[in-house]
């Protein structure tokens, strides 16, 4: 069993267990379920914003603890400080060293586009990360099928949060695409392997509609490299293990982002 297939058989049984302990109707009485989420996309297109959607994770499956004791609160509201155009908050324990909490954290202390980072596979995460004050979902087409996407993409729109699905070939990128996501992320690392190329992005950079906004995700840790994919038409920039190696993950975004001007 590759990672991913044991991540994802890991992912039903915790989805399993959190319908038991809390319902749905327990989620939709959480402080966040009727706010209004934000628009990634605007952030993203806004001049003054750098296009990086910076993330908190403290571990990871090829590369193990990155930073264990990160601080939600300053990482995420020096992130944003930093001129980041919003947060990707992982919320996978197991494999990651996420938790909803976090997303929580970061909800409370930052108004700004937050995307929830998991693996999503079941309707009742869509609402749980409503519920958690998240805008923003990621579907894995390697994990789903396109009537799947479409079913968890529909409900996150219907409760007003952006769709944006991860994609790592042209194959997935033609099963997959639907008028129930908003943005197509090209992610460098292939799931299966853990290996990055940026070259990913490059090449399916014109094979994405227009309609759909661009984002690059993984490997990414040259400031050259952003611009080169700026001309190539992406306006997103999903970047954590560069930021979070560093022992205050928000002063490397700092540097890092005064670079792209």
């Amino acid at each position: 069993m590759d990672i991913l297939s044991e991540i994802i058989a890991n992912k039903k049984k915790e989805v399993k267990a959190q319908k038991e302990l809390y319902p749905i109707k327990l989620l939709e009485k959480s402080v966040f379920f009727e706010g209004e989420p934000v628009s990634l996309i605007k952030y993203l297109k806004r001049p003054d914003k750098s296009g990086v959607i910076a993330e908190i994770k403290r571990k990871s499956p090829s590369k193990g603890i990155i930073n264990e004791h990160v601080s939600i609160e300053r990482t995420s509201i020096g992130y944003m400080q930093a001129g980041a155009s919003g947060l990707s908050i992982l919320t996978d324990n197991h494999y990651f060293g996420g938790s909803a909490e976090d997303l929580k954290v970061a909800r409370s202390f930052n108004f700004c586009p937050i995307l929830r980072k998991d693996f999503m596979i079941d309707e009742y995460q869509v609402i749980e990360a409503k519920s958690l004050g998240a805008d923003v979902i990621l579907l894995i087409a390697s994990v789903l099928d396109k009537k799947e996407i479409e079913k968890l993409g529909g409900l996150a729109q219907s409760l007003g949060m952006q769709v944006l699905l991860e994609v790592h070939n042209e194959k997935e990128l033609i099963n997959s695409i639907s008028e129930k996501v908003n943005l197509i992320g090209v992610n460098n690392r292939d799931l299966k392997t853990f290996k990055t190329d940026v070259k990913t992005s490059f090449d399916l950079a014109d094979k994405i509609p227009s309609e759909f906004l661009k984002v690059s995700e993984s490997g990414l840790s040259e400031p050259q490299t952003i611009k080169d994919l700026k001309a190539c038409g992406y306006q997103g920039f999903l970047m954590g293990e560069t930021f979070m190696k560093n022992g205050r993950p928000e002063r490397a975004a700092k540097e890092f982002i005064k670079q792209l001007v």
